[in-house]
């Protein structure tokens, strides 16, 4: 069963301390959720911050809840009411295991643009050498980089691997100077690169598990995901606030 079968419902958290899940109910959890038959791995279990409430996390950084004892499965907002306003506990956690998956990536293994002066933070962004919006990213990359934001690319061939795009990207990571290849590829020239190991495939993967399904998809540092194309201004002011 596909998690958007599960019956989505929002909470509200009306306390704040997180423990760790109890060996009992973590086992009984686990048993429940196996018979589901999910399409993703179980990473964790911990107790959310409201009683007898679990947090579930999935593997790519997804969020589920459930009770003690297995009989009852959430998939949905949990909110906490904070100094009367509203504070969303399962974007927060769901942005953090983006963050540490994006993050984790190799420097090595994307194309870097660096930002001119000081860095002040970097994006991630999902790109496709055939996207017209990611042309038009692209062509934005030195305004950001003069923003102080660097710019990483990684691979994501939206129309998936064996696509026109996957061997271009493919092309890309397998050459000498990945950037200049970037560059010539996004004019529409043809480049020519012995084929290679690259990570275009686990990057793809990576995409699909924290749910990229476009390009350009872009990572701000703290994990949260924007889709598709924003001005360079815009995208911009996001990355250097992102905390």
């Amino acid at each position: 069963m596909r998690l958007t079968q599960i019956f989505a419902i929002a909470a509200i958290a009306l306390v704040s301390t997180f423990a760790v899940a109890d060996d009992a109910a973590e086992k009984t959890i686990r048993k429940s959720l196996e018979a589901l038959q999910l399409d993703t791995p179980i990473e964790s279990i911990n107790a959310s911050p409201m009683a007898g409430l679990y947090e579930v996390k999935l593997k790519g950084s997804r969020v589920l809840y459930a009770s003690a004892d297995g009989q009852y499965i959430v998939q949905g907002y949990l909110f906490q009411l904070k100094d009367g306003k509203p504070v969303n506990l399962t974007e927060k956690a769901e942005r953090l295991g983006v963050s540490k998956l994006i993050n984790g990536i190799p420097v090595a293994e994307t194309v870097v643009y660096p930002a001119i002066g000081e860095t002040k933070t970097h994006i991630t962004v999902f790109t496709d050498t055939t996207c017209p919006y990611c042309h038009k990213l692209h062509a934005e990359v030195p305004e950001l980089n003069k923003l102080g934001v660097e710019v990483r690319y990684v691979a994501f061939p939206r129309q998936g691997l064996g696509s026109p795009g996957d061997e271009q990207l493919q092309a890309v990571w397998c050459s000498a100077d990945k950037k200049a290849a970037m560059d010539k590829m996004v004019d529409g020239k043809e480049i020519k690169a012995d084929k290679c190991a690259n990570p275009v495939s686990k990057q793809f993967a990576l995409g699909q598990s924290i749910g990229v399904n476009g390009t350009p998809a872009i990572v701000l540092a703290d994990g949260q995901v924007i889709p598709g194309y924003q001005p360079a201004p815009q995208v911009a002011k996001l990355a250097l606030n992102a905390k």
